[in-house]
């Protein structure tokens, strides 16, 4: 029997397997908010919080791809079984790498803001995806992902329900959660060459 389809994509042929690892994130006890200072800034000026994220990318040799936001790069690539040279995480990772990211730095952004105390934040993040839409093998196949799934593992010393509470803010103000629950507007436009 084949593996699913999302154990396809992490542990292709052109891979090993790799254990599943959770992303740890270590908080030491309750700290000072680290937004606290934008946070007052923005009360006082609401105007100043409305801001535009822009990232750009270039397609290089094969499927590989960098990307650069605030001078910073981010490099994406495809399995050698999609035309690339698996030199990185692929974009449908690099998407669940942004949410598991941005749900552990929203729990340490909410630990702070409620005054919880958290010493550790493990978050794994799941996507099932049937590979036949992105190649068109099939009409009617989503191009991306069917369902995903976050599980987080939080532990110190409050009693159980802080955590909830806690995860309940999380999941109200997690960016990336957020954008990808909430269907939003894309739009595209195309600049073609001549």
């Amino acid at each position: 029997m084949p593996p699913p389809p999302s154990l396809v994509w992490s542990g292709h042929e052109d891979t090993p397997p790799t254990p599943r690892r959770r992303g740890i994130v270590t908080i030491v006890a309750v700290e000072p908010a680290p937004h606290a200072k934008v946070a007052d800034r923005f009360r006082a000026e609401p105007s100043l919080a409305r801001v535009r994220v822009a990232v750009a990318t270039e397609l290089r040799e094969g499927m590989r791809c960098e990307t650069t936001a605030r001078g910073h790069a981010v490099v994406a690539d495809e399995p050698r079984s999609f035309g690339g040279s698996d030199t990185a995480q692929s974009p449908v990772e690099l998407l669940l790498t942004s949410l598991a990211t941005c749900q552990a730095v929203t729990y340490r952004l909410w630990a702070a803001e409620l005054g919880i105390a958290l010493e550790r934040v493990g978050v794994e993040v799941e996507g099932r995806l049937d590979l036949r839409g992105f190649l068109g093998l099939e009409e009617g196949v989503p191009a991306g992902y069917e369902s995903i799934s976050v599980e987080v593992t939080l532990e110190g010393p409050e009693p159980a329900e802080r955590y909830r509470a806690l995860a309940d803010a999380v999941d109200r103000h997690c960016p990336v959660f957020d954008v990808l629950a909430r269907p939003i507007p894309v739009e595209r436009s195309l600049t073609l060459p001549g």
